[in-house]
């Protein structure tokens, strides 16, 4: 069997596993995919609580991280699907697997020149397969996010040519809304204070909410063993260097919290090199070039990025 047969045939077998996907396609059609988006979370990725602007930020976390076919690993590597996959679903989206399904998600979008941050933009480019063989996150400008193939890295590319299928998966909030990013769950501990939060930094609520159960079990007055304290287990010198005057008061220490994961998401531009330096501090991520050889670093992240998977 040729290379072209093989690549045709897992081809075929992804698209008839899709069809097994937990989400219906029958939630693609307009007005339909609202009602069962909210079923599924909860109710709370209503329209409008996610911006396109929060779908890119999110995107360009991972910018960098190597392409794997069928992977979606966001600490390895990830394919075209698997990167819009877990974009979405770190801002409580539940999408399909397989790009084929993820392009009749939403609602549909004339062209270009409608196109918005967030956009899904998709190609059907191979003759082999059945309906769109290739997805990415338009981020404005012209540009898109994409895990391109094997041996090249998730990138921001210039939208290459007129895509096939072009969804909108979020509505945009109303012009000087905050953004809002995935809401903590339901039954989460400081909840209003971690949606809070997350709404003025544009960090994730779950991602906020598995860092504070991590560093203290949502213990208010935790104390580690070298001097860190609260919540999101703040060091004296950092919370007096981010103007938290008291690391065990939870509102402070969320905020706190929620500004440093920000500056770090920024600063490494990958969730789990921004834990790992929460854990380690900064300098050891620079130092290693990633995640510092720590055994309790390393578990760390994995169980971070477990609960928000």
């Amino acid at each position: 069997m040729s290379i072209d047969n093989v690549t045709a045939r897992i081809s075929e077998i992804q698209a008839r596993l899709a069809q097994f996907a937990t989400v219906r396609t029958s939630a693609s059609t307009s007005g339909g995919f609202a009602t069962e988006l909210s079923a599924r979370v909860g109710g709370t990725a209503t329209a409008g609580s996610v911006s396109g602007d929060a779908v890119v930020a999110e995107a360009r976390k991972y910018v960098g991280l190597p392409y794997i076919w069928g992977g979606t690993d966001p600490t390895k590597g990830m394919d075209c699907s698997g990167l819009v996959q877990v974009v979405y679903k770190n801002l409580g989206y539940d999408l399909p697997r397989v790009s084929n399904q993820q392009a009749k998600m939403g609602t549909p979008v004339a062209s270009m020149a409608e196109a918005q941050p967030g956009d899904l933009l998709a190609w059907d480019n191979s003759s082999r397969n059945n309906g769109v063989d290739h997805i990415a996150i338009y981020i404005g400008g012209g540009k898109m996010i994409e895990a391109p193939r094997t041996g090249l890295d998730i990138r921001v590319v210039d939208v290459p040519s007129t895509p096939d299928v072009i969804r909108r998966i979020i509505d945009q909030p109303a012009t000087g809304a905050s953004p809002v990013s995935a809401r903590a769950a339901a039954g989460t501990p400081y909840a209003d204070l971690i949606n809070a939060a997350a709404a003025r930094t544009g960090v994730p609520a779950n991602l906020l909410a598995a860092v504070a159960k991590q560093e203290s079990g949502f213990n208010a007055q935790a104390v580690s063993p070298a001097g860190a304290q609260g919540l999101m287990q703040l060091m004296p010198g950092t919370a007096k260097g981010l103007g938290v005057t008291n690391p065990f008061d939870p509102a402070q220490a969320i905020d706190g919290g929620a500004r440093l994961l920000r500056s770090l998401l920024d600063k490494f531009g990958r969730t789990d090199l921004a834990l790992a330096a929460y854990n380690a501090g900064a300098g050891a991520v620079s130092r290693y070039g990633g995640i510092p050889p720590y055994k309790e670093t390393q578990n760390y992240v994995r169980n971070v990025m477990a609960m928000v998977s």
